[in-house]
């Protein structure tokens, strides 16, 4: 799973029993390294849906941009240019040796984005950073979203098909979420970050709540399951261009 330039196991650890920011933090040198960042291949999907279902964007945010795996995405779809948010200064380190130009970088909790990026963006997207958001977040999370991007706004972030129980994933993806859950019950700081907290009905709700109109588009590269749906969606929350604010 890990490359050669992956942090060892006991790097793994020191980073698990920090806070979140902390542990970003220490594995950012060698986070590209690591199954974690999000694959090529999904990036590369995610574009051709955008680029084929909207064309280009103005201004492009990236929430929760880590080492900046989706900034090289957003700089070819957006016409001006894009911002990259994380609450981790080691990662936007690493974003911005990535990224030397054509970015913006902000070191903030998306949970509270600083109002100077409201009313400011035609794209936000995310990957990979929902588990390290509780559902009683959500709220906050998509709110802030919302007040980021211009009217007729899309917020994009790839959504997986339910694991069925029958997998050996679906085991594995509790084990681990049962670990955290035992590790944040008797360690502190937390450490949060979760597999199974983001599920499709209630995200829906909460970003409808949050002002969106939400649709969703399959990701062909990724072939359809047994009963013919997707195995993986991009979802498409729109800020109506009645809104404002």
């Amino acid at each position: 799973m890990f490359t050669s330039q992956g942090p060892s196991l006991r790097e793994l650890a020191v980073q698990a029993l920090s806070s979140v920011e902390r542990g970003y933090d220490l594995l950012a040198p060698k986070f590209d390294g690591t199954p974690f960042r999000t694959p090529d291949r999904m990036l590369d999907a995610v574009e051709e849906a955008l680029a084929q279902e909207e064309g280009s964007f103005g201004s492009g945010l990236d929430l929760c941009c880590g080492t900046g795996a989706g900034l090289g995405m957003l700089r070819r779809l957006c016409r001006d240019r894009v911002t990259g948010v994380d609450v981790s200064a080691g990662m936007l380190a690493e974003a911005a040796r990535a990224h030397p130009e054509g970015v913006d970088l902000v070191r903030a909790d998306a949970l509270a984005l600083p109002e100077r990026l409201w009313n400011t963006y035609d794209l936000a997207v995310s990957f990979g950073a929902f588990g390290h958001f509780l559902p009683a977040e959500r709220p906050a999370l998509f709110g802030g979203v919302h007040r980021a991007l211009r009217p007729g706004g899309v917020f994009a972030f790839p959504v997986g098909a339910p694991i069925p129980v029958t997998s050996p994933l679906w085991w594995a993806v509790a084990g681990f979420d049962t670990a955290m859950r035992v590790r944040n019950a008797v360690w502190r700081p937390p450490f949060v970050m979760y597999y199974r907290t983001f599920p499709f009905g209630p995200v829906r709700t909460d970003l409808e709540r949050a002002g969106f109109t939400v649709e969703t588009l399959p990701l062909p590269p990724f072939g359809l399951r047994e009963d013919g749906s997707p195995r993986w969606r991009l979802l498409l929350a729109r800020k109506p261009a009645a809104q404002y604010g």
